[in-house]
């Protein structure tokens, strides 16, 4: 499986400045992009591992369906993959019709298509539905530091925390706590290998957590005491790894295989990077009841999930239609309720109308669902260099062979 670390050499030689935008094609012109897309079918480069998320990407192409557009879910388990194949496609010059056109996307992934000008745009804030983003509460036009400039649309907020079987134990609110509790109750806890995303975040989490500098984490790695910075966290993992299920010789691949060891009474506390997904995993039975979730008390990691488009779509004002689509308060208001998704909607309720408003109120979060006041301020998501290296590291020092 290619991942981004393999695709950086070749993004470097690719720098070639790019047209981004179609010359027949304005997103402010609604009327002629919902008139260009009649007919065309978009394939829409995103995470499978969800049974959930799968069932709501189906019905968005339902939404967008009524809009003469087909959406066509192709699924991924590494977003690297949808990466490399555009820029395998421009490097055999394929600069029309690509076989993606669109990709859930953020961090390093969007960082490094951006820097190549991989990506059509802006068009982000173009976008009818744009008129309900909250763009001064969350933060939707900055991805892991790196400015989205329009080149990518929000459509989903996620932040951090941390699902724990309330029968067997109670919240520990700090990495420290943790790993003393790890070592009190060896077996009982793991998170998905990197460079599975979520094991990836708790690689971050932690790291900001340990480190006493985070303004560091801020700027690209290689302005940093890489060493130094990161020194800490792999002291954690030295002493915690020992303690982990299966005594860290072997981790869960993804987030839902994460939560099977959870509903199968293996571990007693998980990662999550969805508010909502506990609840969510209650209402469909996947968890039992006594499932909660905590935060940390110096703060969890936030960000947005975003859609792209690349440069090369052949379906570009469809993949308009479905950005669109995904900024709809029927949408969002869908995704936000735990016995569908459970995602953070990233629209400001002060901008909608007092019906959609009163459909976001109506919602019932669940059980395991913690409060914005309880969720607290998200943190920062590091400069996307950071996530690469210390994934490459723990793989080296932690995966396969261990």
């Amino acid at each position: 499986m290619i991942r981004l670390s393999n695709t950086l050499p070749l993004i470097a030689a690719l720098m070639a400045p790019l047209p981004a935008l179609s010359a027949d094609l304005d997103p402010s012109d609604w009327d002629a992009v919902l008139e260009q897309a009649q007919g065309q079918t978009v394939y829409w480069h995103a995470w499978g591992g969800s049974t959930a998320t799968n069932d709501f990407i189906t019905w968005i192409g339902q939404q967008v369906a009524e809009q003469g557009v087909t959406l066509e879910h192709v699924k991924l388990s590494d977003t690297a993959d949808a990466v490399s194949r555009v820029l395998n496609e421009k490097q055999a010059g394929q600069d029309e019709d690509s076989a993606v056109d669109m990709i859930w996307i953020n961090g390093p992934n969007f960082a490094a298509m951006k820097d190549a000008g991989l990506l059509y745009g802006p068009f982000a804030e173009q976008l009818p539905n744009w008129q309900y983003v909250d763009t001064t509460g969350k933060s939707v036009q900055s991805d892991f530091t790196v400015a989205t400039e329009g080149y990518e649309s929000p459509w989903a907020m996620a932040q951090v925390v941390y699902m724990y079987d309330s029968a067997d134990m109670v919240p520990q609110h700090s990495a420290e706590a943790i790993l003393e509790w790890a070592k009190a109750n060896p077996g009982r806890f793991t998170y998905p290998q990197p460079p599975d995303f979520l094991g990836s975040t708790f690689l971050k989490q932690t790291l900001i957590e340990l480190t006493d500098n985070t303004e560091v984490l801020l700027r690209p790695a290689d302005q940093a005491d890489y060493a130094a910075v990161t020194a800490p966290l792999w002291d954690y993992l030295d002493a915690l790894t020992p303690v982990l299920w299966r005594s860290g010789s072997a981790y869960p691949a993804s987030g839902p295989a994460q939560l099977q060891l959870m509903a199968d009474n293996e571990i007693d506390l998980a990662i999550s990077f969805s508010p909502g997904e506990a609840s969510t995993a209650i209402a469909n039975f996947q968890l039992p009841d006594t499932v909660r979730t905590f935060v940390l008390e110096k703060g969890t990691l936030g960000n947005a999930s975003y859609v792209a488009i690349p440069y090369n779509s052949g379906s570009k004002a469809g993949a308009l239609v479905v950005a669109n689509a995904l900024l709809s308060p029927q949408a969002q208001a869908r995704a936000q309720d735990p016995a569908i998704l459970g995602y953070g909607t990233v629209l400001a309720m002060d901008k909608l109308s007092d019906e959609d408003r009163a459909t976001f109120a109506a919602l019932d979060l669940g059980i395991a669902t913690l409060s914005p006041a309880e969720l607290g301020t998200a943190l920062p998501e590091p400069n996307p260099s950071w996530m690469t290296l210390i994934t490459d590291d723990w793989t080296r020092r932690y995966g396969a062979g261990q």
